[in-house]
């Protein structure tokens, strides 16, 4: 099985200003929603059988209560803006699974969609057919793809690599996670502090002013000292630059797991590359983060 799930919202945009270089502004009505129907219809009628479509059922989610210069409905064209509520209704009436977001982005329905059909072992790949860069950090494999609507360009995880040079897990666009101001302040300096009689165990990263410092619990997982030895062991030393810390900072917390608390990544040293790797519960293949 073969699921899709379609940006909506986007196929909208797409098919209204693409009707604009042939109809000089004398836009049909509903013209925009009759082009993305006629493109569902052909996925269908060329074998498609299990499609769902996400839509910005409003432009503002609540990203805009975090950052007051989010995107908004404003300047979309009156035109335009009439079609969104008619797709909706539209597709639900053709037999389309239709996800309206108000809270959230259709982005976020169609990673959450990605993720939830993966777990179904009926289903052997899932198609993302949306332009947007960020939903390449849904890519895994082959399994999940994602369509680049110009070209209808099939862009699996190796394609993710050779486009943006990085692991799809790598796409995010993570401030709190790459603070240029936390990495260029001075180097990054890593801390690892064993339990003592006296004092607990400590990890801590400082660059210049800022330090960020945890304290070990009393819990057995993850033993730690039986992965970073003693300074007198037998042991491998592998020193990063600043570069490949912010790599690490940004790529290891995105890593698949287990399960919510043993979040467990593999390192393999071989040769002049180090990879970490770590795969999800039931999966079959590793995502893997090679330095």
């Amino acid at each position: 099985m073969i699921v899709h799930v379609i940006d909506g919202t986007y196929e909208l945009f797409r098919h209204f200003y693409g009707q604009r270089r042939f109809n000089k502004g004398n836009d049909k009505p509903l013209g925009a929603v009759a082009g993305v129907l006629h493109s569902v219809l052909e996925m269908i009628e060329t074998g498609a059988t299990h499609i769902g479509v996400a839509t910005d059922h409003v432009i503002e989610s609540f990203r805009n209560d975090l950052w007051p210069d989010y995107k908004t409905g404003e300047g979309i064209e009156r035109n335009l803006w009439t079609q969104f509520q008619p797709l909706e209704d539209a597709l639900a009436a053709m037999g389309v699974a239709v996800w309206p977001m108000v809270e959230l982005e259709a982005d976020d329905g169609l990673a959450s969609a990605a993720r939830l059909a993966t777990d179904d072992p009926r289903v052997d790949k899932v198609c993302i057919w949306a332009n947007d860069k960020d939903l390449a950090q849904c890519v895994r494999g082959d399994r999940i793809v994602q369509i680049i609507r110009k070209g209808n360009q099939i862009r699996n995880a190796e394609g993710v690599r050779a486009k943006f040079g990085v692991e799809p897990v790598l796409i995010p666009d993570r401030p709190f996670l790459r603070w240029n101001k936390f990495m260029e302040e001075a180097s990054t300096e890593l801390t690892l502090k064993p339990k003592t009689a006296k004092d607990g165990s400590w990890v801590q990263l400082k660059s210049g002013r800022w330090t960020f410092i945890t304290k070990g619990g009393d819990e057995e997982f993850p033993n730690w000292k039986n992965v970073v030895p003693g300074p007198n062991s037998s042991r491998t030393v592998v020193r990063f630059d600043s570069e490949t810390v912010a790599t690490l900072l940004a790529g290891l917390p995105k890593l698949p797991y287990q399960d919510e608390f043993h979040r467990g990544v593999t390192v393999e040293v071989a040769d002049a590359t180090v990879c970490f790797k770590a795969k999800a519960k039931d999966a079959k293949d590793w995502t893997k983060l090679t330095i």
